[in-house]
């Protein structure tokens, strides 16, 4: 009886493991990394639709031309590279049609329900001459 519990234990010795720590550290800096790229992706695009938002009507150049480059860069379909518009969106499982839809039916509800300059010259005097916007001006 003795015998049977060595026997076990060198047959336990000779079994490999299912993991090495080398291998389970490595496979963990790969997932964190793939997470870092992922939460990236989530920052530019969300980044890329406030910026298209915020400065939809922007009256100062560089506000206009962030609005202007977001918007370029979610209607272009280049898929070489890496964060493009596309990329980002297939990689988060975002279809990036539907997204683009959206964003230019939101532009397009804005710009009608934008007053134009003369329009606001007849608010009310409480109001300040400030618009129904979800952003600052």
């Amino acid at each position: 009886m003795k015998d049977q519990p060595a026997a076990e234990g060198a047959i336990s010795v000779f079994q490999p493991d299912l993991l090495l720590p080398l291998q389970f550290f490595t496979a963990l800096r790969g997932r964190l990394q793939g997470d870092g790229q992922r939460r990236l992706m989530i920052a530019v695009l969300e980044d890329a639709i406030e910026c298209f938002q915020k400065y939809t009507d922007a009256k100062d150049n560089r506000s206009r031309q962030l609005g202007s480059e977001a918007e370029e860069w979610c209607l272009t379909d280049d898929p070489k590279w890496l964060y493009s518009f596309v990329n980002v969106c297939e990689t988060l499982g975002i279809d990036p049609d539907f997204l683009r839809q959206g964003l230019l039916a939101w532009k397009a509800k804005q710009e009608g329900h934008q007053p134009s300059d003369e329009s606001t010259e007849s608010t009310p005097p409480d109001s300040g001459g400030k618009r129904g916007s979800l952003h600052a001006a």
